[in-house]
């Protein structure tokens, strides 16, 4: 089965043509038109091209040889694409470098291996290993290097066939060079899809040293718009809001993870059943394109309906080696409604110039400008209306039984059932112990975007229920035998479901959380060997020999600190009793506050993502409720009772802050967590966080490529 389209000659295409180019000719026909909006460092088409200039002339001075590649720190700044134009002006390839992982990083340096490294002291000091790489210095030594170089074009053209070397989003991170011809080509693709105006603003929301930003610069400069660039080291939620806002984005291009936190507020799990209207703050947006994963139907209906009328959303697929094209898909390529929208994930068709194979059930993809098709790793079927619909990865499939499962049919059938928004299925070490364990089928689930309920996704399925939902729709050997509820399903830094960073559930004797009795509903399926009667009454036991003694501390610094504040006598009971355990609850709180103030912070921003200072200040906030209670009811119990000068300082000493603190742990639990774009969203702080994943294997593909992986949309 094939899909694809007739190559194309676009109208404007000339002889040595490239996407420098064709920004050369935006600089030197409109120089005043706004080329980079990054706050403060704001700069024009024609100050962009001369500070590019700059830094090309700078690099050949440094001895740049022909044909080489030259390695760029990853901040997304103006002066990255200062130094990326830079590096193509002076015949050379770049590549950008994870600065803010430096084992990546350093892995990206060694498949690159790049003539020199631009980097200021900081970024070099992160990514030094040891070895013998040349580093240019950027930053104020590189601004005063340049400040006397002529702004004119350098001499040296682009020699070399290769324009960037960019980097798969797999485990290997292979190096994918990428031509000229081809970043042109994959360009003039998209431009022949969207329709890009000078007019138009972008904003990128991918990591700079991804395909989707590779992808994107072009799309803006190539096009006489301006690119959007967040004015801190990276993008938050907030700042996006703001600078869609602010910068009257046009053109934004996201990842599903991304786009649930600019489209829904809340920020919960999945894109589906939200509210359907448009968000005002958003009209500016005429289009969006979602790549990098999956994207369901019904998510990107939910997607499209909060934005203006007439504005366009596209699902994107593609491979690094086709520099971010492949196949997209808009809701208005659909004859008629389709029934089971929230199981379907459409690729759709290919970009002009590209063409789509399925060949034994994997999708074969050949990039703009022919060559071999390449073989991407992820599964489709051709529909018989044309539409390439996504059915999985095969990295992804799992081995039940001596048999290959795919896990994405499975989970497109929970996502089925109304309260579920997101759904991953991994195997897991089930009951028993060596070879006698069994493995598990775990559903691990998370809630739709509108789900409200307390705990999150407490009124997910638990296994009985979700079996008696997929009854009749899948076979036996495909059921889940468990359920693990998730507030929402992990993502990598390019937007990814991250398989790999799913939390192990607790696993060989029970207390998963599928069937009934523990806290989401049940045991773990695979057997239960029964309580441990013993063990729980050593731990109850340790308990309260733990409480007694903290009790007994806190009263010995109580008679120290407040001299007779516990004086019981002439108290008759059972009033002497009640006041005696008020104490102790208050010596065990002030306890609590104390362990929390040392041990609360990191276990807060591993389930509670949302900012560095919310989470300082709700943190601190819950040790004062805690600990407040023993130092107030001691001072308050010494106090003359007609002192109003001292009843008014305790009242506003102790009750004011205890009410401000409230305050501040309810805006903690009501905020959004933070998105993909904040760093606890990175692979490796993702995958610190959780517990050990599920076995999954793994096979290195195509689609695994950052910016397009396999998903219909992402691609």
């Amino acid at each position: 089965m094939t899909q694809g389209s007739e190559p194309f000659t676009h109208s404007g295409r000339h002889t040595g043509d490239t996407v420098l180019s064709r920004f050369e000719r935006w600089a030197r026909d409109t120089p005043g038109a706004p080329a980079v909006a990054a706050g403060a460092e704001s700069l024009t088409y024609g100050q962009l091209d001369a500070r590019a200039n700059q830094s090309a002339r700078h690099l050949l001075d440094c001895g740049l040889p022909e044909r080489a590649v030259v390695a760029v720190c990853s901040a997304p700044r103006a002066e990255l694409v200062v130094l990326l134009l830079g590096i193509l002006k002076a015949g050379a390839a770049y590549t950008v470098i994870d600065v803010e992982n430096p084992r990546t990083g350093q892995r990206q340096l060694a498949a690159a291996r790049p003539f020199a490294l631009l980097a200021d002291a900081a970024d070099q000091a992160r990514l030094d290993d040891g070895g013998d790489l040349r580093v240019i210095r950027t930053g104020g030594q590189h601004a005063v290097a340049t400040a006397g170089l002529s702004t004119d074009t350098p001499d040296r053209a682009p020699r070399g066939d290769t324009a960037a070397v960019l980097f798969t989003g797999g485990t290997d991170r292979r190096a994918v060079p990428l031509s000229h011809e081809r970043f042109l080509a994959a360009h003039e693709g998209w431009a022949r899809v969207a329709g890009p105006v000078p007019e138009d603003r972008h904003l990128i929301t991918a990591a700079p040293d991804l395909t989707g930003f590779a992808a994107g610069w072009t799309r803006a400069l190539c096009e006489g718009g301006a690119l959007v660039l967040p004015e801190g080291p990276r993008w938050t939620p907030e700042s996006l809001r703001r600078a869609v806002d602010a910068e009257r984005v046009t053109v934004l291009h996201t990842d599903p993870g991304a786009a649930t936190q600019l489209l829904l507020r809340d920020g919960e799990a999945s894109l589906s059943r939200t509210l359907h209207r448009p968000d005002e703050g958003l009209r500016s947006l005429r289009m969006v394109t979602v790549a990098g994963d999956r994207l369901y139907l019904d998510e990107q209906a939910a997607l499209l309906a909060r934005l203006r009328p007439g504005a366009r959303l596209l699902n994107v697929y593609g491979p690094t080696e086709a520099a971010g094209i492949g196949a997209r898909f808009e809701l208005p390529q659909l004859a008629a409604p389709l029934d089971g929208a929230e199981e379907l994930s459409l690729i759709g068709t290919a970009f002009p110039g590209c063409r789509l194979d399925v060949r034994d059930g994997e999708i074969h993809l050949t990039v703009p400008g022919g060559g071999e098709p390449i073989p991407t790793g992820d599964l489709g079927v051709l529909r018989p209306d044309g539409l390439l619909a996504f059915r999985g990865r095969i990295r992804d499939r799992l081995t039940v039984d001596g048999k290959a499962l795919d896990p994405h049919p499975v989970e497109a059938a929970i996502r089925s059932h109304e309260a579920v928004g997101s759904a991953l299925l991994a195997e897991v070490k089930g009951a028993g112990t060596g070879v006698n364990a069994r493995p598990v089928l775990v559903a691990f689930l998370a809630p739709a975007a509108e789900n409200d309920t307390w705990p999150p996704g407490s009124d997910l399925p638990d296994s009985g229920e979700l079996r008696r939902h997929l009854a009749g729709r899948l076979p036996g050997a495909m059921m889940p035998g468990a359920v693990f509820r998730l507030r929402r399903i992990p993502r990598d830094r390019a937007g990814r479901e991250q398989r790999g960073a799913l939390p192990l559930p607790p696993g060989r004797t029970g207390g998963e959380h599928s069937g009934g009795g523990s806290k989401y509903g049940g045991k773990y399926a695979g057997g239960d060997s029964g309580p441990n009667i013993a063990g729980w009454a050593g731990l109850i036991f340790f308990i309260a020999v733990g409480l007694v003694m903290v009790a007994g501390f806190t009263m010995i610094l109580t008679m120290i600190f407040w001299p007779g504040s516990t004086n019981l006598v002439g108290v008759p009971n059972p009033y002497a009793t009640l006041f005696f355990l008020l104490y102790m609850c208050e010596c065990w709180a002030f306890a609590a506050g104390v362990w929390f103030l040392f041990a609360g912070r990191s276990r807060m921003r591993r389930h509670g993502r949302r900012g560095p200072r919310i989470t300082a200040a709700a943190h601190l906030a819950i040790v004062y409720l805690l600990a407040a209670w023993w130092p107030q009811d001691n001072f308050y119990r010494l106090a003359a009772k007609q002192d109003w000068p001292q009843q008014a300082a305790l009242v506003y000493a102790f009750n004011i802050p205890l009410m401000i603190c409230a305050g501040i742990v309810a805006v903690y639990v009501s905020r959004p967590p933070l998105s993909v774009f904040d760093e606890d969203r990175d692979p490796a702080a993702v995958a610190a966080s959780a517990s050990a994943s599920a076995s999954v294997p793994a096979q290195a593909s195509a689609s695994d490529r950052d910016g397009a992986r396999t998903v219909d949309p992402a691609g």
